[in-house]
């Protein structure tokens, strides 16, 4: 026992910061793989989920197919729809973490202020506040993992005067069930894809419904529709069914980075994509809102927006858009550019979050007193090592971190990737032949212009202002988002660790215990292999199947 399990501070082998989708992926794979189950997740909310707690309201639902977003080791035969609600995900979310015994190693309502590195005792050490009384509390942990998201606080809107606003402001990422919309005057801000789903699903409520647009974005034809029962069946009865379709779905979300390099054939991908989207929209929507509704940069710039019904609810009588800005907010009312004033009992804030921001609010602290955001003031702005590492930061890993988002298929794959590399990258710490484990600078840095300058050639520097991008602190465009590559590629990297790469704290004969051990894998495989030629060489192997078959 050291001298902090002395002290009686809570120590843990992992800890994860969150128990959203990327905290149960953690959970799972260490027991899958490794048998361990020492790990401790510390979440702000009062349950698990992540974004599928935090996110209720109306119409919320992922905007990749169902059978791709959910883990590889989990596939569920039993989803309703092509694209899931937010409640279905929570439901299944609970489910794997039951199944793994995860939510008895949760903390709720712990919200992470600090964690820095023990450089003494080769330990993370997390100062965590209560939020129901504001108590400080700490917990140590050999290895730590955020798993925080990336789509967390919501965007001020910068609107003047919303202060003053007499009636409900409700952000929808911190949906309000309690606020009544029936029969009232509503003003939606924002046309991205949440907005889209509110309006589709509150249209029918209010007495009046104005929703001010302040960008376009790229509308397509909708694929969500129900899972016939029949479906369902199958997928969890013929073998191989579900895996199958799962495939040919990742085959099909993956074609979509065909239209995100600027090349001929992607330009011409873009075209034939783009035609085809106007043209559904021009079908669809009212000819008075096309205008609105049909961007005049290249698809794929900014995220896609599957129609869920969207532009058959802009035919409502009650509902008005508008792109006229919004100058004031008065208090029972908002006032516009053009001098027009439009009556509000309640504002809905549908203005997306704050992008390209990592571990909003918790300050981690590594070797040398060096904070990540000091690391990150040494680049341009956010980034990582594989998307989840930082040299300075041993034992640390992001999950979801820095250009890992696709613009095309599911997080859960590659916050799997990442988990997957995380764990093969540690094992000799977790063998007990090295304390440490941390990225080098050099390969740090190479990654990160790496990637840089492959974005430059994609079509999200294409100059659509989208929520990919920010201003870096030269005053240059920086993306801390996407990852320029196929998730294939990612799979790839992530399946075969470039160790050399690594800078590991090596413990006292560790090269003779790990070289003994590949010693022993090998005389186990040679002789499993000398095992199988004797047998055909016997050539009565034929006959030993036999005898072995139940029939």
């Amino acid at each position: 026992m050291d001298r902090q399990e002395k002290q009686g501070i809570p120590y843990s082998q992992f800890a994860c910061i969150g128990s959203g989708v990327s905290a149960i992926g953690l959970g799972a794979t260490l027991k899958r793989w490794y048998g361990i189950t020492d790990v401790r997740f510390f979440e702000r909310h009062s349950d698990l989920g992540g974004t599928w707690f935090a996110n209720t309201y109306p119409g919320c639902a992922c905007d990749v197919p169902s059978l791709l977003y959910s883990y590889s080791f989990a596939p569920n035969p039993r989803w309703t729809r092509v694209l899931a609600l937010s409640g279905e995900l929570l439901e299944y979310l609970r489910r794997v973490a039951d199944d793994y015994d995860l939510p008895c190693k949760m903390t709720f309502g712990a919200d992470v202020k600090r964690c820095e590195w023990l450089q003494r005792s080769q330990r993370w050490r997390i100062h965590i506040r209560n939020v129901a009384d504001g108590s400080m509390t700490v917990h140590e942990c050999r290895f730590l993992f955020a798993g925080t998201g990336v789509l967390v606080a919501p965007r001020d809107p910068g609107l003047p005067g919303i202060g003053s606003f007499d009636g409900p402001v409700i952000q929808a990422a911190r949906w309000r069930p309690d606020v009544e919309l029936r029969d009232k005057n509503v003003v939606v801000v924002g046309n991205g894809c949440t907005a889209a789903q509110i309006v589709t699903n509150i249209v029918g409520e209010p007495k009046q419904l104005t929703q001010f647009v302040r960008s376009k974005h790229w509308i397509i034809p909708p694929i969500d529709v129900p899972t016939s029962t029949a479906l369902q069946w199958s997928f969890e009865h013929v073998p191989g069914l579900l895996a199958l379709v799962r495939f040919v779905a990742f085959l099909y979300a993956e074609n979509d980075m065909r239209g995100f390099y600027m090349t001929r054939a992607a330009d011409r991908f873009r075209a034939h994509r783009e035609a085809l989207t106007v043209r559904y929209v021009r079908k669809t929507a009212p000819e008075k809102y096309h205008r609105l509704l049909i961007p005049d940069f290249d698809i794929g710039c900014k995220r896609r927006i599957f129609d869920p019904g969207y532009l058959k609810a802009l035919h409502a009588t009650n509902l008005d858009v508008t792109d006229d800005p919004i100058t004031r907010v008065l208090p029972d009312a908002v006032q516009t550019k053009s001098g027009a004033t439009t009556k509000a009992d309640v504002i809905v804030l549908a203005t997306g979050y704050i992008t390209n921001s990592f571990m909003e609010g918790i300050e981690v602290v590594g070797r040398n007193g060096v904070t990540v955001g000091e690391h990150w003031e040494s680049f341009d702005g956010p980034e990582a090592y594989n998307g989840c590492a930082l040299n300075g930061f041993p034992n640390f890993f992001m999950l979801f971190g820095p250009n890992t988002v696709s613009g095309h298929t599911s997080a859960i794959m590659a916050i799997e990737n990442a988990i997957n590399y995380a764990l093969r990258v540690i094992k000799p710490v977790i063998d007990g032949d090295a304390t440490a484990v941390e990225v080098k600078r050099e390969a740090e840095t190479q990654y990160s212009q790496q990637i840089h300058e492959d974005l430059h050639k994609t079509v999200w520097w294409a100059g659509c202002g989208s929520w990919y991008n920010t201003t870096g602190r030269s005053g240059k465009t920086w993306n801390a988002m996407t990852y320029p590559y196929s998730q294939a590629y990612y799979w790839y990297k992530c399946l075969f660790p470039a160790y050399g790469d690594w800078n590991y704290t090596w413990t006292p004969n560790a090269a003779r215990r790990m070289f003994l051990r590949r010693g022993l894998k090998l005389v186990l495989w040679a002789g499993f292999l000398l095992g199988v030629v004797r047998v055909l060489e016997s050539g009565n192997y034929l006959q030993t199947i036999q005898q072995r078959l139940p029939f």
